[in-house]
């Protein structure tokens, strides 16, 4: 198995000149650790000492404790090192001036999980927009894309839904690290901050998280493993409708289901066109939180034979196109608000265009919608490939 080694561990190992002497920030949560589970705040608070002057943290909060969307975290202080802990998932999701006087550097290692909907890389963009503003540099610690870089899918974001599930035009799964995002978001998307770059050693574009030989730490609650971040570009999309996506479930994202559900009608529907990679398999499940709590729910679970062939947004737009088409009289779209956007469908912002929603409700080919986003999907794959870091050699 090859080793990786990650932004983090490449910092502590060799740290650059050109932090002597300056005041630190670290943007990070329960995830940011090194192969033998050490937290970043603790690796850098050895490296630097007193210059590791106060931490931030994402959506879910400095330990992943809070469980779903607009459940906001305090600012707090760190047990570990009683340092301020400022959250940027509170009544604020920007950094303000008086957060960054105290810091001429914010360092963020944060994992990410290769999804456009997945907050922690928006929170980075505002961290970028805010060391531009009050002059301070950013350095992003690398980590892996858990579902590889090779593959991208999906629509790319109409910016008319913007959002912050959705800042930039990125298509759902973008095949990008998190250090490559930063670098695009700062070039082509014009945030011009004083950016640098850690790079891991050892990734591939082709890996899969367990091919790193880095151990998993859930960098949200309901991504508990590297098999759900597989099924996540696909199966996020049931957050705005209302069959549970598995949450207050052991399986979030691999399960999905409802009440009114009758499986085999799906399956007829289907008739033979599950995709390729991929096991249905009917179940029931009741989840204990969220949606449908302690209601048996009928549905599935998703098996992932061959993540090469799977293609997670394909397959869950073509289930839930089938639902919509076997309980129209059930299913209903999530209403509004969802992460603080108090009027637009959260579907729509999820999807990142209204039209692809409205050609699901029209059952549109999934063929002729894929048809509809190539030409944009095609143009980011050439435009993210200036960014890259790495290849597969």
């Amino acid at each position: 198995m090859t080793i990786v080694t990650t932004g983090l561990e490449q910092l502590t190992a060799e740290p650059p000149a050109y932090l002597r002497g300056k005041r630190l920030g670290l943007l990070c949560n329960v995830a940011s650790v090194d192969r033998h589970l050490v937290h970043a705040r603790q690796l850098v608070h050895e490296c630097f000492g007193e210059r590791l002057v106060q931490l931030f943290s994402p959506q879910h909060g400095l330990f992943a404790e809070k469980q779903d969307n607009m459940i906001e975290s305090d600012h707090r202080r760190d047990p570990l090192l009683d340092l301020p802990v400022y959250s940027l998932y509170s009544n604020i999701r920007e950094p303000s001036q008086e957060m960054f006087d105290a810091i001429d550097v914010v360092l963020i290692d944060l994992q990410d999980v290769g999804t456009r909907v997945y907050t922690f890389i928006y929170t980075m963009s505002y961290c970028m927009e805010a060391a531009r503003k009050f002059a301070k540099k950013v350095v992003v610690l690398d980590r892996p894309n858990p579902i590889g870089g090779d593959i991208v899918e999906g629509n790319c974001l109409d910016p008319a839904w913007r959002s912050f599930v959705g800042r930039y035009p990125l298509p759902m799964r973008h095949g990008m690290t998190i250090g490559e995002l930063a670098m695009l978001f700062n070039r082509a998307y014009g945030i011009g901050c004083d950016l640098d770059v850690i790079p891991m050693k050892g990734w591939r574009r082709c890996m899969y998280f367990e091919q790193t030989g880095l151990p998993w730490v859930a960098p949200s609650p309901n991504l508990p493993t590297s098999a759900s971040a597989v099924v996540y570009p696909g199966q996020v999309i049931w957050e705005g409708t209302n069959v549970s996506e598995g949450r207050g479930t052991t399986l979030p994202f691999e399960l999905f289901g409802a009440p009114f559900i009758a499986p085999q009608k799906i399956l007829d529907i289907l008739g033979g066109r599950i995709q390729p990679g991929l096991v249905l398999r009917v179940t029931e499940f009741e989840p204990t939180a969220n949606k449908w709590q302690g209601q048996p729910c009928h549905g599935f679970q998703l098996h992932v034979t061959d993540r090469n062939l799977y293609r997670p947004y394909r397959t869950s737009l073509m289930l839930l196109q089938a639902v919509l088409a076997c309980h129209p009289q059930s299913f209903e779209w999530k209403s509004p608000p969802y992460e603080y956007e108090y009027e637009r469908l959260p579907i729509d912002l999820i999807i990142g265009d209204r039209q692809v929603r409205l050609g699901l409700e029209q059952m549109t080919a999934i063929d002729a919608l894929e048809s509809s986003w190539r030409k944009g999907l095609r143009a980011f794959d050439n435009l993210r490939r200036n960014y890259f870091l790495y290849g597969n050699d």
